[in-house]
C-alpha cells in the first residue's frame, strides 16, 4: 500500500499542498489533478522528498495551467445555485417558516437559522440521493433476480460507485446533482455487478437490459463529473 507524505509549493504568489504518495511499483514520478484530491505526486518507493520537489518545481507552468481549469469551490449558501438532477436551484433562506428543506418552483427553500442553511442544504441533498437511489438499486436487482446486501450512499472521492464480491453497492450521493440518465446510469451500472464483477460482454448485456443509458451516461461523467465535486456543504 502507498505511503502519503505532503509538501507544499508556491505557484504564482499563493501555497498549494501537495500529496506525495509513496508506491512499491511506480519506476518513475508522475503528477496528477483533480478537483478531488488536489495535486498528488506518485513517488517510488525509495524516492527522496528533496527530488520531490525539484520535479515539482520543474513542472511548474504544467501544474499552473491544470490548477487554474480545475472547477472553484462552491458553498452551498443563501444565493448559490446548486443542481438538482442537474437543473440549477437558488438556495433561498426562509427563516419565516418551520418547513425545513423543499424544492419549489426551481429553488431550494430552507428554514431556521442563517449559519445552518450549507448543513441542511447538505442534509437534502444526501437524503434526496438515498430516496433515489437505494429503492432503484434494488428494484433494477429484482429485474436480474438478484438482491444487494446493502445499498451505502455516501462522498466517495475514487468512484462513483462500487459492488463488493459480498454484494454490497456504495454510491455517491453526488449523483443527485447529475441528471436522472446519469444517475440510473450508475445504479444500473453497479446492480449489473451482482450477476457479472466484471466488465465482460456478459456484464454489458446486463447493463444494456435494465435500460439505462450507459453511453449518455459515461460520457457526462467524463465531461462533467468533476465539476460535481466543487460545492461543498
Amino acid at each position: 500500500m502507498a505511503s502519503l507524505d505532503r509538501l507544499e509549493l508556491e505557484l504564482d504568489g499563493r501555497k498549494v499542498p501537495v500529496a506525495i504518495r509513496r508506491s512499491p511499483l511506480a519506476r518513475r514520478m508522475s503528477l496528477r489533478v483533480d478537483a478531488v484530491r488536489g495535486v498528488v505526486l506518485v513517488l517510488p518507493a525509495h524516492g527522496r522528498l528533496a527530488e520531490a520537489r525539484a520535479f515539482l518545481l520543474s513542472h511548474g507552468d504544467w501544474l499552473g495551467q491544470r490548477l487554474a481549469r480545475l472547477p472553484s469551490r462552491q458553498a452551498l449558501g443563501i444565493g448559490q445555485q446548486v443542481p438538482l438532477l442537474g437543473a440549477h436551484h437558488l438556495i433561498r433562506h426562509r427563516p419565516d417558516t418551520r418547513r425545513g428543506v423543499w424544492v419549489e418552483g426551481g429553488e431550494i427553500h430552507v428554514s431556521g437559522q442563517q449559519e445552518h442553511v450549507s448543513r441542511r442544504v447538505g442534509d437534502f441533498l444526501r437524503a434526496e440521493a438515498r430516496r433515489l437511489m437505494v429503492g432503484k438499486c434494488h428494484d433494477l436487482a429484482a429485474r436480474i433476480g438478484r438482491k444487494p446486501s446493502r445499498v451505502t450512499v455516501k462522498d466517495t472521492v475514487s468512484r462513483w460507485g462500487s459492488c463488493s464480491a459480498q454484494g454490497a453497492i456504495a454510491l455517491s450521493w453526488r449523483l443527485v446533482m447529475a441528471p436522472s440518465f446519469v444517475l440510473d446510469y450508475v445504479v444500473g451500472h453497479e446492480v449489473a455487478h451482482l450477476a457479472e464483477l466484471n466488465h465482460s460482454p456478459a456484464f454489458w448485456a446486463i447493463v444494456r437490459s435494465l435500460g439505462v443509458d450507459h453511453h449518455g451516461g459515461r460520457a457526462w461523467l467524463k465531461a462533467h463529473g468533476a465539476s460535481l465535486h466543487q460545492y461543498q456543504p
